[in-house]
């Protein structure tokens, strides 16, 4: 409504703040519609990688209290920020191996230095009467003095070195299923001629699926379909659901979460996982929680600080199957690309719900739509 809205009138300049959350692939059609023509300036924020490929021309990335631009659209700026991490190491390189090189020259001067100092010890033990000893001590002096300066100068050009640090490549993501949580069935959910309805409303009439094992399952459909009703109904083992015995269900629910207990981040995730505590940090810093954020009192956490250190309990947690309804909700760049990481790396069942196309491209095994009370399997 609120977009609808804005576009009745034209505006020499529009700043939309995340204008594609909780909007159905519909309504990205009907927003993208809108922009692709607009003959203003846009200005707009956006995790919605599909959206930024078709219409921006410049990003603005805020890093570090900086602004820095990049020309074209999301995949130009992808492209180019490989580059800087491509030239940023081979700089760390050079510079690594250049400081390489004066350190061992430094050495080398010092070692010259100190058998120029040995061989004057020893000369000092012969007889001192031989005529020109005075004058090759004054020669050694000389010759050890010049070499110290030498092994300075070095030192100096160490100092004035500009250090280049390597880039920082996300870690790996592991995780290892417990064998008491392994699942052995084919298909851990399955669904015989199931029914959904809300207030006298048909969501779904007479639908049958079969979820496989370890799969990753995306559901679309458009607002009000029956998507978030479908997973709860999951979650729930309803009627006509078949679940596996020894399923272990974890549920992200859209909504934002509060924690009421005075545990610290760490604490939180050590008392509900068996992982060691480098894994769980791994997990923490890929979710942008490092340093004093670990020791942050999880009720005082925002809301999308909550919704982070939730998806990294489910994904850390004592589950076997995850429901996700729409997580990439109030996600920034950094932590929707983390979660990809973390899907790809589960080693679960991955039931959820989202209109983020490029994530569903990213994640998922196969995709599902709700469409007038069906559900189809389409093509990603």
């Amino acid at each position: 409504m609120k977009l609808a809205q804005m576009f009745t009138h034209y505006h020499e300049v529009l700043l939309l703040d995340e204008p594609t959350t909780h909007l159905d692939q519909e309504g990205i059609t009907f927003l993208l519609d809108e922009l692709r023509y607009y003959y203003g300036a846009i200005v707009l924020i956006s995790h919605d990688r599909a959206v930024l490929d078709e219409l921006v021309t410049t990003i603005w990335e805020i890093h570090q209290g900086e602004v820095h631009v990049y020309s074209g659209n999301y995949s130009d700026y992808q492209a180019q920020k490989r580059l800087e991490r491509e030239q940023q190491n081979q700089a760390h390189e050079q510079f690594s191996k250049e400081k390489r090189r004066l350190e061992l020259a430094a050495r080398e001067k010092m070692k010259k230095a100190e058998k120029i100092t040995q061989a004057g010890s020893m000369s000092k033990k012969e007889s001192k009467a031989k005529p020109n000893r005075m004058v090759e001590t004054k020669s050694k002096g000389t010759s050890q003095k010049a070499v110290h300066r030498a092994a300075k100068a070095i030192e100096q050009r160490m100092q004035q070195l500009h250090e280049v640090k390597a880039v920082q490549e996300d870690r790996p993501m592991i995780f290892r299923q417990p064998k008491t949580l392994e699942l052995h069935n084919r298909f851990p959910i399955m669904a015989d001629r199931l029914t959904l309805e809300v207030e006298g409303n048909v969501l779904l009439e007479d639908v049958s699926f079969q979820i496989p094992l370890k799969q990753k399952i995306a559901i679309t459909g458009a607002n009000g379909s029956g998507k978030s009703t479908l997973l709860n109904h999951v979650f729930h083992g309803g009627d006509h659901i078949t679940m596996s015995p020894k399923a272990k269900l974890g549920y992200f629910q859209q909504m934002s979460y509060r924690f009421t207990t005075k545990e610290t981040v760490l604490q939180f995730l050590k008392n509900r996982s068996e992982y060691e505590e480098s894994e769980l940090r791994s997990a923490l810093h890929a979710m942008q929680f490092t340093g004093n954020d670990l020791l942050k009192n999880v009720g005082t956490l925002s809301g999308g600080e909550a919704i982070r250190i939730q998806l990294c309990h489910l994904f850390l947690g004592q589950y076997n199957i995850l429901l996700l309804d729409e997580p990439t909700n109030f996600l920034d760049m950094h932590a929707l690309e983390a979660l990809e990481r973390f899907i790809k790396a589960y080693e679960g069942t991955i039931l959820y719900v989202s209109h983020d196309q490029r994530f569903i491209e990213n994640t998922a095994d196969q995709q599902f739509q709700i469409s007038d009370r069906r559900l189809l399997q389409v093509t990603i």
